[in-house]
């Protein structure tokens, strides 16, 4: 008997163990933006300053999230101008994003706006908003004030259109770099601000030069993000299911209130 209660007890680490939330963020932006530096500052919380890569790199990370691991794999993906997008298979494999541009440089803002076109219709052409076992507690972001440092929040809407039918945007995070060197901004926060509500996401103006919690915020705000819409989808698909049986229960009643045919 005590043996069969320390197999199960295994069995049920085992399963906890595989239950460990995992999320899949790739980092996207044109070169020079500062992509790098974003995802050591989060991995090591140290700066690195100009780096430069020739292919995509992989990182694992496990960290603390609302008292709960969460394993983040991030692709820090490497362009080799702004005219080189993100491959369907890069978009197909990352369940969020962190959209990455500089304030220093209008051309990086541009480079995003096309992007998320490109993220849209390749996330929106392929079922990858399944329901699955990532953990759907809540993970709010921080949203510390301050110069270098401003948020504007997901407001929790499932769809950019307001329509029920059309598909969740992917989850993503904007985040305008370089946040410290205003002296050669090209872009105002409030440009940012926009396009993160064209976007339906959050939106952080940040330094990786110089703040590391902010860094990490942006990271968590995916996870936040990628919550928000597997959520979404299962509340959908609950409702979905639920006004189904409806439809078939009044169906069924209005059926047995017919008058029967006599003889």
């Amino acid at each position: 008997m005590s043996n069969k209660t320390s197999s199960s007890g295994i069995r049920g680490i085992r399963r906890k163990k595989s239950s460990l939330g995992e999320v899949k963020v790739a980092v996207i932006g044109a070169p020079g933006v500062g992509k790098s530096a974003l995802t050591v500052r989060f991995l090591t919380r140290r700066y690195i300053g100009e780096y430069e890569h020739h292919t995509e790199t992989r990182y694992k990370h496990e960290m603390m999230v609302d008292g709960e691991p969460v394993i983040f794999e991030i692709l820090d993906s490497c362009p080799k101008s702004v005219n080189d997008f993100v491959s369907p298979e890069t978009i197909q494999w990352a369940d969020g994003f962190l959209l990455v541009y500089s304030i220093t440089d209008r051309h990086s803002f541009n480079y995003i706006k096309t992007v998320k076109e490109q993220l849209f219709d390749v996330k929106n052409g392929d079922n990858v908003l399944s329901v699955s076992s990532l953990p759907l507690s809540s993970c709010g972001a921080s949203a510390n004030g301050g110069p270098g440092n401003h948020y504007v929040n997901n407001n929790g809407s499932s769809s950019p259109r307001g329509d029920s039918n059309t598909p969740a945007p992917p989850p993503m995070v904007l985040v305008a770099n370089k946040g410290d060197m205003v002296h050669l901004r090209q872009i105002s926060t409030e440009e940012g601000e926009i396009l993160a509500k064209d976007l339906d996401c959050t939106f952080a103006e940040v330094a990786a030069s110089e703040q590391v919690t902010q860094v990490a915020e942006v990271c968590r705000d995916v996870l936040s993000a990628r919550r928000k819409t597997k959520q979404s989808l299962l509340d959908r698909v609950l409702g979905n299911k639920a006004a189904a049986g409806l439809r078939v229960y009044a169906r069924g009643k209005s059926d047995s209130a017919l008058p029967k045919e006599s003889n």
